[in-house]
């Protein structure tokens, strides 16, 4: 979190949260009533400052006001970032890195999600082709060859057992199976955060 909002929620630690501004679409977009923010100073500044509370609300703390975010799916976007012929590497739509891949699904409309040191994101659909055709092996640890993935579909749309697993750094994680509506609840976060106080209010101005 930056310097300058830890003082102002220092000096200001009473003002009203925000609801129903912002929010994440599933390519990793920062929206404000559903118009992409395109300026590149404040999205990076709410990367930064973006967080989530005991009950799994994701927010964005700008300065001493909490900002509630909207998800499309999940609380985090994922983006593979190594090179052509690298081990895979991963990072957040923030630009968080990640150490550590805990678990890896795909649901039934095979969009593939996993969740990591940072927590549960689904990963970009741009993304896809090198995060699968690169990453994914076989239970003997073979490079999966891409037209199996054709051969997958059903497995897939069926939510049965997917015979392949992620290959990250030194670890090889099952690519198991998930129902995008059994998601938040899997994951402990709320996707739509609603106002409980009577003291909504209208966010403050933003300074990125």
């Amino acid at each position: 979190m930056d310097e300058s909002v830890l003082r102002a929620m220092a000096k200001w630690p009473n003002v009203p949260a925000v609801y129903g501004w912002l929010a994440l679409d599933r390519r990793g977009n920062w929206l404000i009533k559903r118009e992409t923010i395109g300026n590149a100073a404040l999205n990076a500044f709410i990367g930064r400052n973006y967080l989530h509370d005991e009950a799994g609300r994701w927010f964005f703390q700008n300065g001493p006001q909490r900002v509630f975010v909207d998800l499309d799916y999940t609380p985090l976007i994922y983006r593979v970032t190594n090179g052509l012929n690298a081990p895979l590497a991963l990072a957040t739509h923030a630009g968080d890195a990640v150490n550590t891949v805990r678990n890896a699904h795909i649901d039934e409309q095979g969009t593939v999600l996993i969740h990591t040191d940072r927590g549960i994101g689904i990963v970009h659909d741009q993304d896809l082709d090198p995060l699968l055709i690169a990453s994914m092996i076989d239970a003997n640890g073979n490079v999966v060859e891409e037209s199996v993935f054709d051969e997958l579909v059903e497995l897939i749309e069926h939510q049965r057992p997917i015979p392949l697993w992620l290959k990250f750094r030194d670890s090889s994680i099952r690519l198991e199976p998930i129902q995008s509506a059994k998601v938040p609840e899997r994951f402990g976060y709320d996707p739509h955060p609603i106002t409980q106080s009577p003291n909504y209010r209208s966010p403050i101005s933003q300074r990125p």
